[in-house]
């Protein structure tokens, strides 16, 4: 078992630390919708440095292949949302969609009995994951509702 060092040796949970968002197996998530026939939004105008920082968001993400191009008749607009670092956050605006989707209803789980459970721990760790999210696959059908839209295309 190698040991990461700061002269770049590997260590052997170096995946788990990665900037590159990984991908469960545990579940995939569906949209239901019922017959709701299909929601199609504009894209929201962008322009000078929102431009650019779209356009880099939606090439990043092509290039994780997080996103593809689609032919959806869904479409949902994107907003650019700016981080205290300077940065921005993709986010798209699924408002719409989200008002004729059929709730969930799986019970969330009380914090008063999280507490309650955490109570005789000697040590709390949280971990973050990297664009969380995007780790959750889709079934089909909630593919095509979730296509966004943008000024360079669905």
């Amino acid at each position: 078992m190698q040991r990461e060092s700061h002269h770049g040796t590997s260590h052997p949970y170096r995946q788990l630390f990665s900037n590159r968002p990984g991908r469960t197996n545990l579940i995939v998530y569906r949209v239901q919708t019922g017959s709701h026939p299909p929601i199609r939004c504009s894209p929201f105008r962008v322009t000078g440095k929102t431009a650019q920082d779209l356009e880099r968001e939606v090439w990043d993400t092509l290039a994780l292949v997080v996103i593809q191009p689609s032919a959806s008749p869904w479409a949902s607009p994107v907003v650019l949302v700016p981080k205290k670092d300077g940065s921005v956050q993709f986010c798209v605006d699924y408002r719409k969609l989200n008002a004729i989707t059929v709730s969930d209803a799986y019970p969330m789980p009380r914090p008063e009995e999280l507490l309650d459970k955490l109570g005789g721990a000697r040590y709390l760790t949280t971990m973050d994951l990297t664009k969380g999210y995007w780790q959750v696959p889709l079934d089909a059908d909630a593919r095509l509702k979730s296509a966004f839209i943008t000024p360079l295309g669905l």
